[in-house]
Parts: C-alpha cells; structure tokens; sequence
C-alpha cells in the first residue's frame, strides 16, 4: 500500500472513531431533552445519532475496501454538563464542524492520490454534514431572527 493510502486509511479511521462517538453524543442529548419541544428535538438528536451511525459504517466500509483493519477506537467523548438545549446544540455544532474538517482532510489526501471514488465519497459527506451545520445554525436562532448566528 503507498503512503498515501495509507494516509487516507488513518484519516478513515480518525473518521470512524469521530462518528461512532457522534453516535454516543446524540444519543446522550436525546436523553437530556426536557420541555414542551421535547418530542421533536428528541426525534432530531435520535435521527442524528442513526444518520451518524451510517456515516460509521461507510467510513469501516472503506477502510476494509484498502485491505486494512477498521479502528475499533472512538473519538472524544465530551461531557460539559451542560443539558440547556442551546448548549447541547453548539456542542453539536462544534462536533459538526470537527466533522467536517476531517472529511475536508480526507478530500485532500484522495486528490493528491488520484482515488475518485474516495474524493465522490469524501464530497458528499462534506455536504451532509455542512448540511447538518446549517440546520443546527437554524435552530440556534431565535424565532424570526433570519441572519445566521454561526
């Protein structure tokens, strides 16, 4: 394997130990949702620790099409102890970001190395989870304010 497969590999695996601890990190908000929108954020932290979950799977999924061993690893988990909505969404927002910012990573590495699949794979994910950024920057707003907060 050259070392530029296995620089995509290593960010793969940093990708799959970020969204498995994503998978955590929802789930956990889910469960410290209290209120009279309780219901559809909950919904919304759940549906993202599935959607999460999904991106784990593609992330190993690509690891095993290299020939290489998916980390069995997880990302930081970060309990501030914070469980206010707005907090709990600009934990997410940071968490979006960081996200992001790998998957940014992996695109440079598989240009660099001329892997198209990998730079498909790496594209969409970056829109999904840019995405992801803007709905959160949504719900951080306050109601009729329009300009973004982030």
């Amino acid at each position: 394997m050259s070392a530029e497969q296995q620089a995509i590999v290593a960010k793969l695996n940093q990708i799959l130990e970020h969204e498995l601890a994503g998978v955590v990190r929802y789930t956990h908000y889910s469960f410290m949702v209290f209120g009279y929108s309780r219901i559809p954020i909950v919904g919304w932290f759940r549906s993202a620790a599935t959607e999460t979950l999904t991106h784990a799977h593609e992330a190993g999924e690509m690891v095993t099409h290299f020939g290489e061993h998916p980390s069995l690893g997880i990302g930081g988990l970060l309990e501030t102890s914070k469980h206010d909505i707005h907090d709990i969404l600009l934990e997410s927002l940071e968490f979006e970001r960081q996200g992001v910012e790998y998957y940014y990573d992996l695109l440079a590495l598989a240009e660099k190395a001329k892997l198209v699949f990998v730079e498909e794979y790496a594209r969409r994910l970056i829109a999904e989870e840019e995405q992801h950024i803007g709905d959160i920057d949504k719900m951080l707003r306050k109601p009729g304010q329009i300009a973004s907060v982030v």
